[in-house]
């Protein structure tokens, strides 16, 4: 019997220094000479959900509430909630480890099915506001919060994990598989001028370890 492979929806130039095998993907966990930031990193590996209930304000998420208005987000260890609109929420997993899909109906995997980018670091803002007129520093939320709408013209789901007055930061956004390529090839381009270089899983760990001391 042939071993299962799992694909990421984008294909990188770079040849990473060093990986892992996870859940038959092979997760990229660093590339040669990622530079003092800002990064990209696909994170399309990680799980991803998809909760739809005409009930959703009396559910939670592995005992953590989910937002009451649309666009705000939960974050606690290594789980993301996203509210997205009055009956539904996204849900990444941030962490090394993949969750049991829930028994229960209103849950869809969307893992496989988006690609699951990161824009951070140094001039992440001043990259991502080339390619969006979305406010994604908007001063009157606090991060994190969600934005649904166009980023290199395509429909996406797009979270601002952290953001700070000088352009540094994270973003993470969703869209379709099949945009994959062309939104990598997009941000890198935009990414040029601040010297944007690609980073693996672990330089985003360590930022979001770093995000939540």
């Amino acid at each position: 019997m042939a071993d299962i492979k799992r694909q990421s929806p984008v294909k990188l130039k770079a040849t990473p220094l060093k990986t892992e095998g996870r859940d038959n993907w092979v997760v990229a966990l660093e590339y040669n000479e990622e530079g003092d930031g800002p990064w990209l990193a696909d994170l399309s590996h990680k799980a991803r959900w998809d909760l739809q209930d005409s009930a959703i304000d009396r559910l939670a998420v592995a005992d953590q509430t989910i937002p009451e208005t649309a666009g705000q987000c939960a974050f606690a260890g290594q789980l993301l909630i996203n509210r997205m609109n009055g009956t539904q929420a996204s849900i990444y997993h941030l962490g090394v480890v993949t969750p049991a899909l829930p028994d229960f109906p209103g849950y869809t995997d969307v893992t496989e099915s988006t690609v699951f980018l990161s824009l951070f670091g140094p001039n992440a803002f001043n990259v991502a506001e080339k390619l969006t007129n979305l406010d994604l520093m908007d001063p009157a939320k606090d991060a994190p919060f969600l934005l649904q709408g166009p980023f290199c013209t395509v429909p996406c789901q797009i979270v601002t994990l952290e953001k700070t007055l000088n352009g540094s930061g994270c973003v993470l956004l969703t869209c379709s598989r099949g945009y994959g390529d062309s939104m990598i090839g997009a941000i890198l381009k935009a990414g040029d001028e601040y010297g944007l270089r690609l980073a693996g899983e672990d330089r985003f760990t360590e930022w979001v370890k770093v995000l939540q001391e």
